[in-house]
């Protein structure tokens, strides 16, 4: 059959021989068994999401408060902007992965995709948290619902919010690869471009706590790629014929559709008025980060010339490296993360 079918919550007839386990379409028992995997890469990721737990309010903001309304014009209009469809993407990802694990037959894989889930939940808390220590309530208000009078905000909800609807709707099989493709797309390219920003103001030395806090969800957000990119390549060993030459030119166009959208809005929020960044260098990026998300998942190079990363961006990187220790003088103490060597690959 072509449309998926949810997977029971109670299943006694289910099959409890690992070896027939799949991603969609299995026979599942939904018992959470951590000594027979499947997927046997779930268990690094699983013990790597733990150690990753966090609070948001561990981060001071004292200073941010200070900073925000110093903050020249236009790095304040990027400031909210960008923050705003953060907000967006954590929001509708907390509530789009239980849609794609109901048909998931994996329990391993559901039980990352629940930790993903309570992650972005807590990235929503921290955005909210930012908010309300910079801004009054009226201030916090119109920076989460910007897109409500923004049109090229709300295009950008609109692409992958009608994504994620369509397999609600239609729950075929090239629907649910291309909610996966769009997933991967809002934690490969999108959220990695928002977090650009947010490190340009830190070798700005402005907003640190912001930028601790992004530093955090990103460390997050770099598993949960992974994740996506590791069911992505799974289904295509499972499921070969889902993985024509019609489909992949079909992902491809997804991710230079992303890639267009997210150059689009860089040059519209931030432009050439924020010091350290230019139109030029968004570009360089974003085409950068498409080519990175496509070859990852076998798709090959969309973009000539863009292979390597921008000698103009390898700040990005640097505020990225889970591994990057940065120490808060005033505490005295580490803000290093611990991170699991089994995750270090060419995400």
């Amino acid at each position: 059959m072509d449309e998926l079918q949810k997977r029971p919550l109670f299943n006694p007839g289910g099959d409890i021989d690992v070896t027939h386990r799949r991603l969609i379409g299995g026979n599942t028992t939904n018992m959470n068994d951590f000594n027979e995997l499947r997927y046997t890469w779930t268990a690094d990721w699983y013990r790597q999401a733990m150690n990753n737990f966090w609070i948001p309010e561990e981060i001071n903001l004292g200073q941010d408060v200070k900073d925000y309304r110093q903050l020249p014009p236009a790095e304040r209009r990027a400031y909210d902007k960008i923050l705003s469809f953060l907000v967006f993407l954590d929001s509708v990802q907390s509530a789009n992965l239980p849609n794609v694990s109901a048909y998931i037959t994996a329990n391993e894989v559901n039980l990352c995709l629940s930790i993903q889930s309570f992650q972005e939940c807590v990235h929503s808390q921290s955005y909210s948290y930012m908010l309300d220590s910079i801004a009054s309530p009226d201030e916090r208000r119109a920076i989460i619902f910007q897109w409500k009078d923004d049109e090229h905000l709300l295009t950008r909800n609109t692409f992958i919010g009608n994504l994620y609807n369509e397999f609600q709707q239609d729950r075929s099989r090239r629907n649910f690869l291309r909610v996966l493709v769009a997933n991967y797309i809002l934690e490969g390219i999108y959220f990695y471009s928002g977090f650009m920003f947010f490190y340009n103001l830190g070798r700005m030395g402005r907003m640190p706590g912001s930028v601790q806090e992004i530093r955090y969800i990103n460390r997050d957000e770099n598993t949960h790629l992974w994740l996506f990119r590791n069911i992505l390549l799974a289904l295509r060993e499972e499921e070969p014929e889902l993985f024509s030459t019609e489909h992949e030119e079909m992902m491809r166009a997804m991710i230079r559709e992303g890639v267009r959208q997210e150059i689009a809005w860089g040059m519209y929020a931030i432009g050439d008025e924020v010091e350290g960044l230019s139109c030029r260098m968004i570009e360089d990026y974003v085409r950068y980060l498409g080519n990175l998300r496509a070859k990852s998942i076998g798709l090959g190079t969309l973009y000539e010339g863009y292979e390597q990363e921008p000698s103009s961006m390898r700040w990005v990187s640097q505020y990225a490296d889970p591994n990057f220790v940065k120490t808060d003088f005033i505490e005295g103490r580490s803000t290093a993360y611990a991170k699991s060597t089994a995750l270090v690959d060419d995400l």
